[in-house]
C-alpha cells in the first residue's frame, strides 16, 4: 500500500514538472515574440542591410581580388561609387524629361481652363433646366469646409512629412553604413565561425549547405534583373510605338523604361508602383497614350507576375513557380513590401536546410540499418 502510495506521488511529482516546463516554454515562446515585436524597426533595419550585402558581395568579391593587397574596403568603396553613378545617371535621364513634359503642360493650363469654361457654360444650362442648382451649390459648400479643414491641418501634415522624411533618410545612411560595414568585416566573421568547428566532416557540410544559400540569394538578385530587363526594354518599345501612333515625346522612352526597371526589382508589387509613376508622366503629355498604358500594364503585370517571373526564377533558386508564388503571398501579408522582396530568396534557403535535414536524416537511417545488420551477423556467428 505504501509502495502504491509511493508511485503516485512520483507520478504526481513528474507532470507537475512537465507543466511547468511546458508552461515555462510556452511564456517563453511568447516572450521572444513581443522582443522581436518591440526590435521590429532595428532588425527591419538589420535585415535590409544583410539582404543588400548579400546582393553586392559578388561584385565586391570580383573587385577585391584584382585590387592591390585584395582589399575589401577599396572594392566595396568602388561598388558604392558604382552605385551612386547609377542612381546619379537615374536622376540625370530622368528628371529633366519630366521637368520639360511637366512645363509644357503647365504653360498649356490656361487654355485648358478656357476650354473648361466653355464647359461650364453648358453645364450651367443644364443645371438650372432641371433644377439641380441647390444640389450643385450645396457640393461647393461642402467641397469649401473639406478645404479649409485640410487648410487648417496643412501645418500638422508638413511638420510630419518633414520627420517622415529625416527619419527616412537617417534610416537609409544607417543602411549604407551597416552594409559597408557587413561587406568589409563579412569574411573575417565567417572565418572566426568556421574556426569553431572541431569535427571536419561537419564543418563540410555546413559549409556547403552555406554556399548553397549564398547561391540561392545570387541566383535571386540576377534573376529578378532578368526580369527588370525585359519589364525596361517592353516599356521602351510601348513608348516609341506610342511616340509614332499619337506623337507621344520619343524622349520620354528611356526615362520611362528606367524607372519601370528598378520598380520592378522588387518582386510582384514593384511593377505596379512603377506603372503608377509612368501614368502619372503620361496624363501630362498625352491622356489617351496613359489609358492605354494602364489597358496594356494589367495585361503585361499579368504575363509577368505569373509566367515571367516564376519561370525565371524557379530556375534562379531552384523552386517551382507554385512556391514561389505561394512565398510571395505569404511574404506580402507577413512583411509588407520587404516581406515581399526577400519572400522567393528565404524560401530558397528554407528549401536548402530543409533538404539538408532530409538528407541527414537519411544518412543516420542508413547507418543505423548497417549497424543493426552488423550486430545480428556478429550474434549469428557468435551462437
Amino acid at each position: 500500500m505504501r509502495h502504491n502510495v509511493f508511485t503516485m506521488k512520483m507520478k504526481l511529482d513528474i507532470e507537475t514538472r512537465v507543466f511547468i516546463r511546458f508552461s515555462l516554454v510556452i511564456l517563453g515562446f511568447f516572450a521572444s515574440l513581443f522582443a522581436v515585436y518591440q526590435m521590429r524597426s532595428a532588425l527591419l533595419l538589420l535585415a535590409v542591410s544583410l539582404f543588400l550585402a548579400l546582393a553586392l558581395n559578388p561584385p565586391v568579391s570580383f573587385l577585391a581580388k584584382r585590387l592591390p593587397g585584395n582589399s575589401r574596403v577599396g572594392a566595396t568603396a568602388i561598388a558604392y561609387l558604382m552605385v551612386l553613378v547609377m542612381l546619379g545617371s537615374f536622376i540625370v535621364l530622368v528628371v529633366p524629361p519630366v521637368i520639360e513634359q511637366s512645363a509644357k503642360f503647365a504653360s498649356s493650363v490656361p487654355g485648358l481652363i478656357d476650354d473648361m469654361s466653355e464647359g461650364m457654360s453648358i453645364f450651367d444650362k443644364f443645371i438650372d433646366e432641371y433644377g439641380l442648382r441647390g444640389a450643385v451649390d450645396q457640393a461647393i459648400v461642402n467641397a469649401k469646409g473639406q478645404a479649409a479643414s485640410i487648410a487648417a491641418n496643412l501645418g500638422n501634415t508638413i511638420v510630419s512629412g518633414a520627420t517622415a522624411t529625416f527619419s527616412g533618410i537617417a534610416n537609409m545612411a544607417f543602411i549604407l553604413v551597416l552594409t559597408f560595414l557587413m561587406l568589409v568585416e563579412s569574411p573575417m566573421w565567417i572565418r572566426r565561425m568556421w574556426d569553431l568547428y572541431d569535427d571536419e566532416d561537419r564543418l563540410n557540410k555546413h559549409k556547403a549547405v552555406v554556399t548553397q544559400m549564398y547561391k540561392v540569394v545570387t541566383g535571386f538578385v540576377i534573376g529578378q534583373l532578368v526580369v527588370a530587363t525585359i519589364a525596361g526594354i517592353s516599356t521602351i518599345i510601348f513608348i516609341l510605338t506610342m511616340s509614332v501612333l499619337f506623337g507621344l515625346p520619343a524622349n520620354l522612352a528611356v526615362p520611362l523604361a528606367v524607372i519601370i526597371f528598378l520598380t520592378d526589382m522588387i518582386p510582384m508589387i514593384g511593377s505596379t508602383i512603377g506603372a503608377v509613376l509612368v501614368t502619372i508622366v503620361l496624363i501630362l503629355n498625352a491622356p489617351i497614350v496613359a489609358l492605354i498604358f494602364v489597358i496594356y500594364f494589367l495585361i503585361f503585370q499579368q504575363i509577368e507576375n505569373n509566367f515571367i517571373s516564376p519561370m525565371i526564377q524557379s530556375k534562379s533558386v531552384d523552386l517551382s513557380a507554385l512556391l514561389i508564388l505561394s512565398a510571395v503571398l505569404i511574404g506580402i501579408t507577413l512583411g509588407g513590401l520587404f516581406g515581399g522582396l526577400v519572400a522567393i530568396p528565404v524560401a530558397g534557403c528554407l528549401r536548402v536546410l530543409l533538404m539538408y535535414h532530409l538528407d541527414n536524416q537519411k544518412r543516420l537511417r542508413e547507418s543505423g540499418k548497417k549497424k543493426s545488420k552488423k550486430g545480428s551477423v556478429k550474434s549469428k556467428k557468435e551462437a
